[in-house]
């Protein structure tokens, strides 16, 4: 599933309306070059869990927590080298099953996300527009988010 967004507000409405879909043990791996949404997705997906708090890319403290309609494990590996990293950090525990856990630069944990998470992936176009693609090997868990999508990309073309 293919949407695109133009404007940073675009990007976190689009992430309010996927949050929708979330269910404990979801995972959603953002990559994309930097500047390209991610963490404005995040921030959208946080408001539609109703997180109150400020988010922010935890680029520095690797993981942030928030409390909402189901926890939000915020992750941000962009200064990781690899997957190795990350599991003797202790980025990946048990306890984000029972929560959502949404993390920037997925792509740098060479499959450590399994293949059991959906892949939002972001392109920079032109005028500060986005293409963000969604996919999941998995799509019976994961087929609710690329349903919202679809209907999420017919009402911004239609409002157009």
């Amino acid at each position: 599933m293919v949407v695109q967004t133009q404007s940073a507000d675009e990007t976190r409405a689009l992430g309010s309306a996927l949050a929708a879909a979330a269910r404990p043990g979801d995972r959603l791996a953002l990559i994309g070059p930097l500047g390209a949404g991610k963490t404005q997705l995040a921030k959208g997906f946080a408001v539609g869990l109703g997180i109150t708090d400020t988010v922010n890319s935890p680029s520095f403290t690797l993981m942030a927590e928030y409390r909402g309609r189901l926890p939000l494990f915020h992750q941000d590996l962009y200064r990781l080298s690899g997957a190795s990293e990350a599991f003797d950090g202790g980025l990946l525990d048990e306890r984000q099953d029972q929560g959502v856990t949404l993390t920037e630069w997925g792509d740098r944990l060479d499959g450590g996300l399994g293949v059991g998470r959906l892949d939002v992936r972001f392109e920079l176009l032109p005028d500060d527009a986005r293409r963000i693609e969604l996919a999941s090997a998995d799509l019976d868990r994961y087929a609710p988010y690329l349903e919202i999508a679809a209907g999420w990309e017919a009402r911004a073309r239609g409002a157009g």
